[in-house]
């Protein structure tokens, strides 16, 4: 699979309002974003890790697991981190209506908004998913998606040094919003060989901005 997926690259052409697929690209800033969280071994990890090194990112948390684990969420927004909308119940959102789906996407920000006070977020449909219907209901409330330009590849079952060496082999760009996942340990192994060697060439982590209601 591509580091730049063709998909990432179609959607580019919707506004950035609509689906944002790369962030501001000033100076070597490139944007961290983790999928499926919080995880009470794994997101820890990552959080030491981008606290070792003053980097920030973005988490799109499920919200069975913010129910499980409160105290995770709290510590991401006190580290300046920003939260993102992954689902309720991480199902095939294509599989499910849209009613569904809207249902799925509510209940979340209404458990976000209790940890960061903004009403809505930015939302990364599970497995990338995405359904007219959905866009359209998105563009006519002026919501908006995040997606991403950059897929770490991190959920396939590879070894870190497979993984590593696969990245270092196209590198990312200012601008690029990385997919990471932290509901395993790859990507906490991977960073903490690429992170500093990124660091090292001008590259920094920061969070995607808030969307705001």
């Amino acid at each position: 699979m591509k580091l730049r997926p063709t998909k990432s690259q179609l959607l580019r052409l919707f506004p950035d309002a609509l689906v944002l697929t790369r962030g501001p690209q000033r100076g070597g800033v490139v944007y961290l974003s983790f999928d499926d969280g919080p995880h009470p071994e794994h997101t820890p990890r990552l959080l030491d890790l981008l606290a070792a090194h003053g980097s920030h990112a973005s988490f799109f948390l499920v919200g069975q697991r913010i129910e499980q684990h409160p105290r995770l969420v709290e510590r991401i927004v006190a580290e300046g981190h920003t939260l993102g909308n992954h689902s309720y119940s991480h199902p095939l959102f294509n599989a499910l209506s849209l009613r569904q789906q809207l249902s799925e996407i509510e209940r979340t920000d209404q458990l976000l908004q209790a940890f960061d006070g903004h009403a809505r977020h930015r939302f990364r449909p599970p497995r990338g998913s995405l359904s007219l219907p959905l866009l359209l209901h998105f563009a006519r409330h002026g919501r908006g998606m995040a997606y991403w330009s950059y897929n770490s590849l991190d959920y396939q079952p590879r070894s870190t040094d497979e993984l590593v060496r696969h990245l270092r082999s196209e590198p990312p760009r200012a601008g690029d919003i990385i997919l990471l996942h932290d509901d395993n340990g790859r990507a906490c192994e991977v960073l903490g060989t690429l992170l500093p060697e990124w660091m090292a060439t001008g590259r920094r982590s920061e969070a995607l901005p808030p969307e705001r209601a």
